[in-house]
């Protein structure tokens, strides 16, 4: 008797989990967990991070522990008949510590500079990286909202339509309507049939592009509640974000520290003409048998001026020189398109917020229109079509009305990430709109 209770018990607990309807956070942190092209980001990040050390390292002295043994056979010929030969076997020993520490070398201190702004570049990078993952899965999981809406309301169509078609092929039997208006009821439910099975495969792209992102099977989602009010974007004016956008967009900071680096290679470059000065120390020992052993040590300096390179160091300053140059470009491109993108994004919240109105005043005139149309056909001075009609309008109002509210709030997050502003707890808004 237990085993069954046990079982109940389990299967209720997963009923219980199925019930509960995952939201657009729980998504989020799904897709942080799993979504390859951020783990990819974030992996480069770490690797980033290894530019200082790496750039500093040339800074450093550099201690190496040398050494050899050889071991030498041969004979020498003496012309002595008494002892004509003269056997040469020895063996040599021989081991070195040489420190060497640059003194002078203004192409690594232009290096180690730009570690340091390469390191910088790799962290926006990531920053950026984290946007688009949010913009990625909100984007994705109203994409499976909308085509759930879209399904349901072609459903719902199809409903109506069932019942439509059955009323008309009565009404006709009994002789008080056409053959016209059950033709007309049987075209509109074939065609909301066809409908039908394409929001269905729609829905289940949908489902699938989510599922790519947090690498397991999309369940049931949290929708939006009926009547949800989106706030406007603060600040309400556009030139706000759109300043916003040409500094701190992570893109903008991104290229403007490319042209930081494309600076320093310039620099280093011409250090190709400038003198080197090392600071050096080595500590050995030599010991040959039967010769004795041999200790010495130095200290001092090197240095080395170079005179003709064959004008490899004059052509990669004019190289590196472009290179800044379609860096500055580059820049100004990417500076110019974050603020085009806010300009698009603003734009489209606030024309959504009106189009969300004007849908919404929409939906209750569709509702009135369509009882007016019912009263109508049931007294006999509407026809079956004018129904059909009515209702397939009611219908796409309220799929164009969530369509709107989505895109409106996407629009809203694409336009904090245009201004390098859009965080993790942008989110939180949204899914307090969201209802199991």
């Amino acid at each position: 008797m237990q085993k069954p209770l046990l079982a109940m018990l389990i299967g209720s607990a997963m009923l219980t989990m199925n019930a509960q309807a995952a939201d657009l956070l729980q998504v989020y942190q799904q897709a942080l967990a799993n979504d390859a092209t951020y783990a990819s980001a974030r992996a480069a990040l770490v690797a980033g991070q290894e530019r200082t050390t790496q750039g500093r390292s040339q800074l450093l002295p550099v201690i190496g522990l040398g050494g050899s043994s050889t071991k030498t056979t041969g004979d020498f010929d003496t012309k002595n008949p008494l002892n004509p030969s003269h056997s040469l076997d020895s063996n040599n020993n021989r081991y070195a510590l040489q420190l060497t520490q640059p003194l002078f070398r203004w192409d690594r201190w232009e290096t180690y500079q730009q570690s340091k702004l390469s390191q910088a570049a790799a962290e926006a990078t990531f920053a950026q990286a984290q946007q688009d993952l949010i913009v990625r899965v909100s984007q994705a999981y109203f994409d499976v909202l909308t085509a759930q809406d879209a399904l349901t309301s072609i459903q719902a169509q199809k409903t109506a339509t069932t019942e439509q078609l059955a009323s008309a092929k009565r009404n006709f039997e009994v002789g008080t309507q056409t053959i016209t208006d059950t033709h007309e009821a049987q075209a509109a439910y074939d065609l909301v049939v066809a409908q039908e099975f394409a929001a269905q495969s729609d829905l289940e792209v949908k489902r699938a592009a989510l599922q790519q992102i947090i690498g397991a099977p999309a369940g049931t989602l949290a929708t939006l509640r009926p009547g949800v009010k989106i706030a406007a974007p603060e600040p309400s004016a556009m030139e706000p974000w759109v300043s916003s956008a040409e500094q701190q967009n992570y893109a903008v900071v991104g290229a403007q520290l490319n042209v930081e680096i494309a600076k320093r290679e310039i620099s280093r470059n011409r250090a190709g003409h400038l003198p080197t000065v090392d600071f050096t120390a080595s500590k050995g020992r030599d010991s040959t048998t039967g010769v004795g052993v041999n200790k010495a040590g130095s200290i001092g300096v090197t240095w080395n001026v170079p005179i003709f390179t064959g004008f490899a160091v004059t052509s990669k300053v004019r190289e590196s020189i472009a290179l800044e140059d379609k860096a500055r470009n580059d820049l100004e491109a990417t500076r110019r398109a974050a603020a085009q993108g806010a300009r698009t994004a603003y734009l489209g919240v606030n024309s959504g917020l009106a189009q969300v109105r004007a849908l919404e005043a929409a939906e209750v005139s569709s509702k009135s229109a369509l009882e007016s149309n019912k009263l109508g056909y049931q007294v006999g001075v509407r026809i079956n079509i004018d129904v059909l009609n009515a209702q397939r309008q009611l219908y796409s109002t309220q799929r164009d009305l969530s369509r709107a509210r989505y895109e409106t709030l996407m629009n809203g997050l694409r336009l904090k990430s245009a201004a390098g502003s859009l965080k993790e707890a942008d989110l939180a808004p949204i899914n307090a709109l969201l209802q199991n």
